[in-house]
């Protein structure tokens, strides 16, 4: 692997040029064109392009599917952030938007898969509406995961070098307030002012929030309201982002959020949106853990360690069907939907030794946790 970290980086940089804006089709496809081709190489056999109200993801199956290699090639950038934030090197770090979440995951899987000398028990599906929810792409990640012995996801590992053995599920909502518009100056009274509910409804959601006490949280976000200064607002709208380790807490919050009503008479509210992920468990990444630190201490990678991470991924959506599935098998960085995301580059060649590794110690057995697994392949 290190002597292919040059070629690793080459294709980080060509992958991050190819921008993959959230919705952008041209680009999308773009980049699954790139994709396409190098994970055939990777694969030894074509992709499966599958579209859905237009996306195109790609999909690499396997009859006898042990494991599933899951990712995403979508990023939270606007077309254009290549322009004014291209790909850098400076001291074995390497910068650009994607290149942490998860494009440097991506070149590391199919460098791991050409490794790995038979590829026939091992699937590969990489998505392009993860940034979005995974509105388009869930069905297919479900499908594939019931098929497989269990998934392995190559979001980033932590700053440190950690794998995600856990992730909080999360929960997306938009409040609607409708009140009466009328003028501000002349006859505000006549009016129901949508700002001033909406303001209401913010304080109770705040109220909702016990991160200090179980981490869950309950954060107001987007907020749009009014049409002009001198209008008492008709209408107002907020947006919630909700995030929770234990589905009980979602289940909690989504009934107190249904639960809200007006505070002035006469206006209206009207809530959409739910549960979008249930809490990834740390039951499920044990088993496929114990797995990577056997690897690791076979490479000599020092002390792999399981974190729990506070973001969701779609392996939250593979750990709630129960399948075994561990998450952060990417590359080792941070900083991820900021202009200062970045890739330790020196660490690309052992994480993917280390998933090249996992790979062919899961394609050899029979379930997670049978006995195969107590050697080395």
């Amino acid at each position: 692997m290190r002597q292919l970290r040059t070629e690793m980086v080459d294709r980080l940089a060509v992958l991050v040029a190819s921008e993959s804006a959230p919705g952008s089709l041209p680009h999308l496809e773009s980049c699954a064109d790139l994709l396409a081709g190098w994970g055939e190489e990777a694969m030894g056999r074509p992709a499966q392009r599958v579209v859905i109200d237009g996306l195109p993801h790609l999909l690499w199956p396997a009859a006898r599917q042990r494991v599933l290699l899951l990712g995403h090639f979508d990023t939270v950038f606007p077309v254009g952030t290549t322009r004014s934030r291209p790909f850098q090197v400076r001291n074995g770090i390497a910068t650009g938007p994607g290149v942490c979440d998860m494009k440097g995951g991506i070149v590391q899987m199919l460098t791991a898969l050409r490794l790995i000398e038979d590829t026939s028990a091992v699937g590969l599906l990489l998505t392009c509406d993860e940034e979005t929810g995974s509105g388009t792409s869930r069905p297919l990640i479900e499908r594939e995961a019931r098929r497989s012995g269990a998934v392995l996801v190559g979001e980033a590992a932590t700053p440190d070098g950690s794998v995600k053995v856990a992730r909080k599920g999360g929960s997306v909502y938009r409040l609607t307030v409708r009140g009466r518009a009328a003028h501000a100056g002349t006859e505000p009274h006549r009016g129901v002012n949508a700002t001033v509910e909406v303001a209401h409804q913010v304080l109770t959601l705040r109220a909702l929030d016990s991160a200090a006490r179980t981490g869950t949280s309950v954060t107001p976000t987007l907020l749009s309201a009014g049409t002009t200064t001198n209008t008492v607002p008709e209408r107002a709208s907020v947006a919630v982002d909700v995030r929770a380790w234990t589905g009980a807490e979602l289940d909690r919050v989504d009934r107190a959020i249904r639960g809200l009503v007006p505070v002035l008479p006469d206006a209206t509210l009207a809530v959409e949106g739910g549960v979008n992920r249930y809490p990834m468990s740390p039951t499920l990444a044990q088993p496929l853990l114990e797995v990577a630190q056997r690897v690791a201490e076979q490479l000599g990678i020092p002390t792999l360690a399981g974190a729990h991470a506070a973001g969701a991924s779609d392996g939250n959506f593979t750990a709630a069907l129960g399948v075994p599935t561990l998450d952060g098998l990417g590359a080792v960085g941070g900083g991820a939907h900021t202009p200062e995301e970045y890739v330790e580059l020196d660490r690309m060649p052992e994480r993917t030794a280390l998933l090249a590794g996992i790979v062919s110690q899961l394609s050899i057995m029979e379930r997670v946790g049978s006995p195969a697994a107590s050697s080395a392949p």
